[in-house]
């Protein structure tokens, strides 16, 4: 969009200011708008107005510099917002406008009492930029001045906060504080800044103009080489960029509903390498590593056999036990039965819990009462098309909501969450023993137990594990989702969350979990089966132009129609080029397990994986091991879907 002297490089509708302290903003405290960067003589500007203010582009009004090196918005006297201690959910707007020095054209109408809160901002006049922590209601950004003082917070309720930055970043540094992750620092795109910039967060030992000289010549290994605090967004954002030409140059912090990671697509991946997948494992091979007194033998070999080609059905009742934990790779035969004998007592006893308590104590416990109804409720519509399950008086059901029940009284916080009867139904169908499928399905909840938490940090950690394996596996995808509202990847959620338990044919299922559960070749390979299914449809989703509402029907259509081996050559496929690469960024190296995660600093697991940090070599691929490792289970993000509906209302 372009006027006389002036041009639009940017637009973005749904841009709020919050001007109530309150948690749930009342209608009237909430300001609509669109902001925009703008190119005016031989400068660039940050402008937000008003909806009703912002509707022609031709009547925009912006301020100039300010010369006197005050800031007229902040005084003693006036409060401004502090982006050091203020609650993420009270971001509101408390500075009041920067004064307009243009005139209003002539027969413009008076500015309503909104449009009083319309600003501009010279992007050379910014000292830094905060965003809001991943996953809190909508999304804001606090911009600082170079004289302090701290415009609007403006709240993202479509999202849209990773294009602006990524615009912004055309014209600027954007730098990640090495004391905070959300503050990012503002420095120009000229020499003697980038040397403060980088004696002011401390990056070089030797001198810092050296360094400048070098990285201007040669951006890519003297970033490799000298950038061990910073991302590689400095690459992208050094870079020139024709005139109307596209930036690939990675995109900022991360965006509203989306975990944060300062993703950088400088990885260069190699060729993908051809993989087959091998035959189900026998019963004869199975028996070939039975020794004596029923131990198995080379474990190892015998679940990289399971990871290459499943199981035969004929053996899942025996070899589920195993993967799922519940009998010892190590226990002889008559161990395994001592330790049945054992687990089928304290199953009994917790079962009685629940059985001998009467209706009338019932009415008076709603928290096993509730537990009941959202049982019962699930169970009767639990794969009813399976045989297993199908008719109204089947002992299928009763067996499902007898163990369901069961695991409420084992698993007291957590509970019954909706989602574990998927989990239970294949279990039980293959082990067909009450007290048997409830310790597998025990083995396999401790998988992913973090899944139906509450808090929904596991789930967020994952999605932003997997936007960040995303992100390195495929750039361009990445970017297309960001610029259709669709970079949350929200629609993996259900997959992420029972293990795609609703995308596959029921026997596809199975063989998909019997691999998931062999933890080979990492913790991790769920992951790569949602980049899978996305690489798989990547041309579908880009070519196609899909929006945000035709892409997620696109994937809800994808249900029983995935062909579950093709899938699992993809995902290793993908792993395997991961594990080729000489560079690979120890953030990709931690999900995909080849280094330890880094420790965390609280109790309390972080919101989202630490940023990709400089590139590090891989070690050797892992050998098989004898313990099957814990999948990182982990996520909610609200759709962007629900955050609108949540806007409009």
């Amino acid at each position: 969009m372009e006027g006389a002297g002036y041009r639009v490089v940017f637009e973005k509708k749904g841009v709020y200011l919050h001007t109530s302290a309150k948690k749930h903003q009342d209608p009237d405290s909430l300001i609509s708008g669109v902001i925009r960067v703008v190119e005016k003589d031989n400068d660039v500007l940050l402008h937000w107005a008003p909806i009703e203010e912002a509707g022609d582009s031709t009547q925009i009004l912006f301020s100039r510099k300010d010369t006197s090196g005050g800031d007229p918005c902040t005084s003693e006297e006036e409060p401004t917002f502090d982006p050091g201690y203020e609650p993420d959910w009270a971001v509101i707007s408390t500075v009041r406008p920067r004064p307009q020095d243009s005139e209003p054209p002539r027969g413009a109408e008076p500015s309503s009492p909104r449009g009083s809160w319309a600003f501009s901002v010279s992007l050379g006049e910014l000292k830094s930029i905060r965003r809001s922590k991943p996953g809190l209601s909508w999304a804001y950004l606090v911009l600082v001045t170079q004289a302090g003082g701290s415009l609007p917070a403006l709240h993202f309720h479509r999202g849209g906060t990773r294009a602006l930055l990524r615009v912004l970043s055309r014209y600027l540094l954007l730098a990640s504080s090495p004391q905070d992750s959300r503050l990012y620092l503002v420095f120009p795109h000229d020499s003697s800044a980038l040397c403060s910039s980088f004696h002011h967060l401390q990056l070089f030992d030797q001198d810092s103009s050296n360094v400048v000289s070098r990285f201007l010549q040669d951006p890519y290994s003297t970033t490799f080489s000298s950038f061990s605090r910073v991302t590689n967004f400095f690459r992208g954002a050094l870079q020139p960029h024709p005139e109307g030409a596209t930036s690939d140059h990675p995109p900022g912090p991360d965006d509203e509903p989306e975990p944060g990671f300062e993703v950088i697509s400088c990885v260069e991946l190699g060729p993908r390498p051809a993989v087959e997948r091998a035959s189900p494992v026998t019963e004869e091979e199975w028996a070939s590593h039975v020794g004596p007194e029923g131990r198995l033998q080379r474990v190892p070999e015998l679940r990289a056999r399971m990871f290459s080609g499943g199981l035969s059905p004929c053996l899942r009742r025996e070899a589920w036990k195993f993967l799922l934990g519940y009998l010892s790779w190590e226990g002889s035969a008559e161990e395994h039965k001592a330790h049945v004998r054992k687990k089928t007592d304290e199953y009994f006893r917790m079962k009685l819990q629940w059985k001998s308590v009467s209706p009338e104590q019932e009415r008076r416990n709603s928290l096993l009462h509730g537990y009941r109804s959202l049982i019962e409720r699930d169970v009767s519509r639990t794969d009813r098309s399976n045989k297993f399950y199908e008719g109204p008086e089947n002992p299928g059901l009763s067996l499902l909501n007898d163990i369901l029940l069961t695991y409420c009284m084992y698993h007291f916080d957590l509970g019954y969450v909706q989602g574990m009867s998927d989990l239970l139904s294949p279990i039980l169908y293959v082990i067909q023993n009450e007290v048997d499928a409830f310790w597998c399905f025990c083995g396999f909840m401790e998988l992913v137990h973090g899944n139906f938490e509450e808090s929904q940090e596991t789930m967020k950690r994952q999605l932003g594990q997997l936007l960040l394996l995303l992100r390195v596996l495929d750039p361009p995808l990445c970017d297309f989702l960001d610029s259709q509202d669709s970079g949350s990847l929200c629609f993996c959620f259900r997959w992420l969350l029972i293990w795609f338990k609703r995308e596959f044919p029921f026997p596809d299922v199975l063989r998909l979990w019997e691999v998931l559960w062999t933890g080979l070749p990492g913790p991790n390979l769920h992951l790569l089966v949602a980049c899978a299914i996305l690489d798989m449809e990547r041309d579908t989703l880009m070519l196609s132009g899909f929006g945000s509402n035709e892409i997620l029907k696109h994937i809800n259509e994808l249900t029983m129609k995935l062909s579950v081996e093709d899938v699992l050559t993809r995902a290793e496929v993908l792993y395997r080029q991961l594990m080729a690469c000489a560079e690979l960024p120890h953030n990709v190296q931690e999900v995909l397990g080849l280094v330890p995660p880094a420790e965390p600093h609280s109790p309390s697991p972080p919101v989202s994986p630490l940023p990709l940090s400089p590139t590090r070599a891989p070690p050797a691929p892992p050998l098989p091991s004898d313990t099957a490792p814990q999948p990182d289970s982990s996520l909610e993000i609200l759709p962007e879907e629900e955050e609108e509906e949540g806007t409009n209302s």
